[in-house]
C-alpha cells in the first residue's frame, strides 16, 4: 500500500475516492477525451412570460453575485446541484479585499467577523539556497467558508432571492428575449443566465469545444495536527530543484484545527504528466523535510486535491445572447492562481454593477456581454510569468534554473518595496511596478534572465510584448477615462452602459482596482 492510500483512508469521507475521481477527470483532459455536451439550443419563438430577472448557475460563489443583485432588487434564482454549504477548509484573503462584502451590504461587520476563521503575520516567501522574503498582512486572513456561505444564502434570500439546492444545470434554450432553463425537475425561464458553476462548468466546456488547457495548476495538499507551534506562514517556498519535469511549490498557513500545506506545481497538458494521486506520494515524502515533523507525528483532519486548467483565451468572451460566464467558468484569474474565491471578491463591484446595468438596458445580447469580460493585459502578461516557473516534459533545463530566477526576481521586488511586491502577491500586475521590476533584474541579473528566453521561447515572448505594450496603455487611458467620466451623463443609457464598461476595463485591466491595506 502507498503512502497516499495508508494515509488518506485513514480518513473520514474517504476521500481517496475522490482523488481517484479527480485523477479520471484529469486523465480524460489529458487525453482529449472529454466531450462537451450539447446543452445548448436556440430558438426564434418569444417567451410569452419570463419569470426571472437574473437565474445563476452555481451556488459556491454563485451566491457572491446572486445576493449583490437581489439586494439591489432584482428578482434572482440560484440553482446549486447539491446543497449550497461552504467546505471545510478556509479561503485565503487579505482583510482589506473582505471590505467588499460591507461596501456591498452583502454581510453586517459582525456576519464578517464571525466568518473569519483565522489570521496570522507575518509569511514568508523562500526559494532554494536563497534568504526568506518576510511580508505582513498578504493572504493572511482565513475564511470560513461554511460561516460565510450561510451568511451569504441568508442575505440571499432575506432579500427574496430564491434558491433550488439538488437542482442540477441541465441544458437552457435562448430565446430573442430570454432563456429556458432546465434543470433538475425544474423549468425556469430567465431574462439573463450566469454561469458560475466553475472550470468544468458544461456551458464553459462547450463554449470551449472541449479545448484541451494551455496550462494547469495541480494541487495536493492536507490539513493536520501534531505540527510544532508556528504562527507563521508560507506564500510560495521551494527546497527542491526540478523534480520528474516539475518544480514543486509550497504553501503552508496555521489552519483553525492544525496547519495547512499544499504542493502545487504548473504543468502542460501532456498526457505523460503525472497524476494526483502520484502527485499526493510525491508531498508525503518530501513534507516531513519541509515542515520537519514525522508523519507518524501527524492527524491529518482532511485531504485537499485539485487541479485548476487555464486558457490563454480568457477571460472566456459569452458565445450565445443571454448566457454570461463569471469567476472560474470565464477563467477571469491569473494562471498562477489555484484559488477563485480572491478574484471573484475582487470583480464583484464590477460585476454586480455591470449586470445590474445591463438588465436596466436590455443589454444582454452576446456582444454588450462580452463588454463585462473584457481583454485584462494585466492577467495577461502573466502567462509569461507562469511558463518562466513550469517546464516541459522534453525540456532540459538547469535543475535550479526555477529556483535561481524566482529568489532574484522577488528579491528585487522586495528591495523597491510593498507598493511592487504586495500587489503582485495578490494577482495584481500593474506597468510601473513591473516595468520597474524587469528593469532592476535585466541590470542586477542580465545573465540569468537570457537564461530563461529559451525556457519559455520566443513566440510566447514576442505575446507577452504585446500584453506588455498595453498594459502600459491602459496604465496612461485609465486617469484621461476617470477624467472624462462626467461626460457620461450626456450619453444615452445603452452608450453608458459601453462607456462605464470601458472604464472598468481599463480599471481592472491595468490593476488600478488594487488598494493597499
Amino acid at each position: 500500500m502507498s503512502l497516499t492510500e495508508s494515509i488518506l483512508t485513514g480518513i473520514p469521507g474517504n476521500p481517496l475516492a475522490g482523488l481517484r475521481q479527480a485523477d479520471a477527470l484529469w486523465q480524460a483532459i489529458r487525453t482529449h477525451a472529454l466531450a462537451p455536451s450539447d446543452c445548448v439550443h436556440e430558438s426564434s419563438d418569444l417567451l410569452p412570460t419570463i419569470e426571472w430577472d437574473l437565474v445563476v448557475c452555481g451556488g459556491t460563489l454563485g451566491v457572491l453575485i446572486a445576493a449583490a443583485l437581489a439586494n439591489k432588487g432584482w428578482r434572482v434564482a440560484l440553482l446549486e446541484r447539491g446543497v449550497l454549504r461552504g467546505r471545510s477548509q478556509e479561503w485565503n484573503i487579505s482583510r482589506r479585499e473582505l471590505q467588499t462584502f460591507l461596501d456591498l451590504e452583502l454581510l453586517t461587520e459582525a456576519e464578517l467577523n464571525a466568518a473569519i476563521a483565522t489570521e496570522y503575520n507575518p509569511a514568508r516567501i523562500a526559494f532554494a539556497g536563497s534568504e526568506p522574503i518576510w511580508v505582513r498582512d498578504v493572504l493572511n486572513v482565513g475564511v470560513d467558508p461554511v460561516a460565510l456561505l450561510e451568511s451569504l444564502k441568508q442575505t440571499f434570500q432575506r432579500a427574496k432571492g430564491q434558491l433550488f439546492e439538488h437542482t442540477p444545470f441541465t441544458q437552457a434554450t435562448v430565446h430573442p428575449n430570454g432563456v429556458t432553463i432546465t434543470a433538475g425537475s425544474h423549468q425556469l425561464t430567465t431574462r439573463l443566465v450566469l454561469d458560475a458553476m466553475g472550470h468544468f462548468s458544461p456551458l464553459t466546456q462547450l463554449a470551449r469545444q472541449g479545448q484541451r488547457p494551455d496550462a494547469v495548476c495541480l494541487v495536493v495538499g492536507t490539513c493536520a495536527k501534531g505540527y510544532p507551534d508556528n504562527p507563521t506562514g508560507d506564500l510560495i517556498a521551494t527546497f527542491t530543484p526540478i523534480r520528474h519535469h516539475c518544480q514543486y511549490f509550497w504553501e503552508a498557513f496555521p489552519a483553525r484545527d492544525g496547519r495547512t500545506t499544499y504542493l502545487f506545481t504548473y504543468v502542460d497538458a501532456d498526457v505523460r504528466r503525472p497524476s494526483l494521486e502520484w502527485l499526493f506520494e510525491e508531498y508525503f515524502t518530501l513534507l516531513p523535510t519541509y515542515q520537519r515533523v514525522t508523519l507518524e507525528s501527524l492527524q491529518v483532519q482532511r485531504a485537499l486535491f485539485g487541479f485548476f486548467p487555464c486558457y490563454r483565451n480568457s477571460p472566456l468572451k459569452p458565445k450565445w445572447n443571454r448566457i454570461l460566464p463569471a469567476g472560474d467558468s470565464s477563467g477571469g484569474q491569473s494562471p498562477l492562481s489555484f484559488g477563485g474565491f480572491g478574484a471573484m471578491v475582487r470583480h464583484l463591484p464590477r460585476l454586480s454593477q455591470g449586470i445590474e446595468e445591463a438588465l436596466q438596458v436590455d443589454g444582454c445580447d452576446r456582444a454588450s456581454l462580452a463588454l463585462l469580460q473584457p481583454y485584462q493585459p494585466n492577467l495577461s502578461v502573466t502567462w509569461l510569468f507562469q511558463r518562466a516557473m513550469s517546464v516541459g516534459v522534453d525540456q532540459a533545463i538547469p535543475p535550479d534554473q526555477i529556483n535561481s530566477l524566482l529568489a532574484a526576481i522577488f528579491r528585487d521586488m522586495a528591495e523597491l518595496g510593498d507598493p511592487v511586491l504586495k500587489p503582485f502577491l495578490q494577482d495584481v500586475v500593474q506597468f510601473p511596478a513591473l516595468a520597474q521590476t524587469l528593469a532592476k533584474a535585466s541590470l542586477s541579473h542580465p545573465t540569468l534572465v537570457l537564461q530563461v528566453l529559451p525556457q519559455v521561447g520566443l513566440p510566447l515572448l514576442a505575446d507577452w510584448l504585446r500584453h506588455y505594450l498595453a498594459l502600459a496603455g491602459y496604465a496612461a487611458l485609465y486617469p484621461l477615462g476617470r477624467w472624462l467620466d462626467g461626460l457620461g451623463d450626456r450619453l444615452s443609457p445603452r452608450q453608458r452602459f459601453a462607456y462605464r464598461r470601458w472604464l472598468e476595463a481599463l480599471q481592472y485591466g491595468s490593476g488600478g482596482d488594487y488598494h493597499a491595506e
